[in-house]
């Protein structure tokens, strides 16, 4: 569709982080059902429920505007997904990594959805409108905060995947040795 004025362009923005949003509840979702780590799983079921808020937000941003929601498809959203899903299935055989997957999806993802919030609420100062850029800042501040715990994150379950596969190697010398004492007849 056509951009022709800078209406149409702020209502574009927005409707494709309405379509980021919903792309990230299933996200979200897959990221919960993949977790070992329970902190890790705590985080994003939290951030799951933000995320349906955050799409009740921009709900209401539409309405403020004289708009029915609708969804533009965003590619950036879409892409991520679809690296989680391969993260995921490449990561398969670690619970561990699979975490390091997770959370590394998630810091990319936050970020994308700070630029994009940071942009909205720019255009709805220029435009004036004081009561969307409040409810586009409570879904940046949550979107900051979740980034934030997610970076924090990051480090430890690296070391833990770091550790568990230090101890996977461990294990596969003990064998080595075994097999070579069992070849060799001690």
């Amino acid at each position: 569709m056509p951009i022709a004025n800078t209406q149409e362009f702020f209502l574009h923005e927005l409707a494709e982080i309405y379509d980021a949003e919903h792309t990230i509840v299933f996200g979200l979702q897959a990221m919960e059902q993949g977790a070992s780590d329970e902190e890790l799983r705590s985080a994003v079921q939290n951030h799951l429920e933000q995320t349906r808020g955050h799409i009740q937000k921009l709900e209401q941003v539409f309405n403020q505007l004289g708009q029915e929601p609708y969804r533009e498809t965003n590619e950036i959203a879409q892409g991520a997904a679809k690296e989680l899903q391969k993260g995921l299935g490449e990561a398969h055989q670690s619970a561990e990594l699979v975490d390091c997957v997770i959370v590394s999806a998630a810091i990319k993802v936050e970020h994308f959805e700070i630029a994009s919030y940071r942009a909205l609420i720019t255009g709805a100062q220029q435009m004036g409108h004081d009561e969307i850029v409040g409810l586009l800042q409570q879904n940046l501040q949550q979107e900051e905060q979740t980034a934030q715990v997610a970076e924090n994150r990051a480090k430890g379950l690296l070391q833990k995947a770091m550790q568990a596969e230090k101890g996977e190697q461990q294990e596969d010398k003990g064998l080595i040795e075994q097999a070579k004492d069992m070849l060799t007849g001690q």
